[in-house]
């Protein structure tokens, strides 16, 4: 049984460090097998985190603060407007992380697809993106970490956030692709509560994309 923690979603933002306390506190319980496999939804306080394969040429140029965390990828924007998912669950062996990303990417595609927009994969590349005009632009971004066979950090999924904070990045380290929201996609505003339900929906179905690669149940 999967339990779930909304950290306030379309109430309050919270703040980065409070987020990977909760995450951390949340890890270890799961490792030593005394709580369940979480999910934790929230929406940050504007803030940039970069991933561990971070360039300096990725990052701001006029000294706004970066915070170095664990997880894999590059840099990213987290802020209001955007739905951020923290799955703390333990891998089955053997681990394979692309797979875990694989279902990730299979959730958010059932999710933003309940809203009527088709996106996508794009091959060598992570999240879930949409085509604009001549380019791709990426809707849902994921970054992982694995330890004791336990997950944590996860997705970002832009519901209307503005998209000013990525102007100062090269987001996610792609020069050649932008970034967008789901209500730009649809030209209606969606927030972040709108989307809650799907995702915790998608989390409990049956199949094994939406069981995290079987993973969560």
């Amino acid at each position: 049984m999967t339990v779930f923690v909304d950290e306030g979603v379309g109430r309050r933002f919270v703040p980065y460090a409070e987020g990977l306390a909760l995450q951390s506190r949340l890890h270890d319980e799961v490792a030593a097998g005394v709580s369940p496999p979480t999910v934790v939804l929230l929406e940050h306080e504007p803030v940039y985190t970069a991933g561990k394969r971070t360039e300096p040429s990725e990052r701001p140029v006029d000294g706004t603060p970066v915070i170095d965390v664990d997880r894999g990828g590059k840099i990213t924007w987290h802020g209001p407007g955007q739905l951020v998912g923290y799955p703390i669950v333990r891998l089955p062996d053997p681990i394979d992380v692309v797979a875990y990303v694989r279902s990730l990417e299979a959730l958010l595609l059932d999710v933003v697809g309940a809203f009527g927009i088709d996106a996508h994969r794009v091959e060598g590349r992570s999240g879930i993106w949409v085509t604009e005009g001549a380019r791709e632009s990426k809707l849902g971004a994921i970054g992982i970490r694995v330890a004791q066979g336990v997950t944590t950090h996860g997705f970002a999924l832009n519901c209307s956030n503005s998209l000013a904070a990525y102007d100062a990045i090269v987001a996610c380290g792609i020069r050649d692709a932008g970034v967008t929201t789901m209500s730009a996609v649809i030209g209606r505003r969606v927030e972040p509560v709108d989307v809650v339900g799907e995702v915790r929906a998608r989390f409990v179905q049956p199949g094994a994309a939406r069981e995290l690669a079987g993973v969560v149940r």
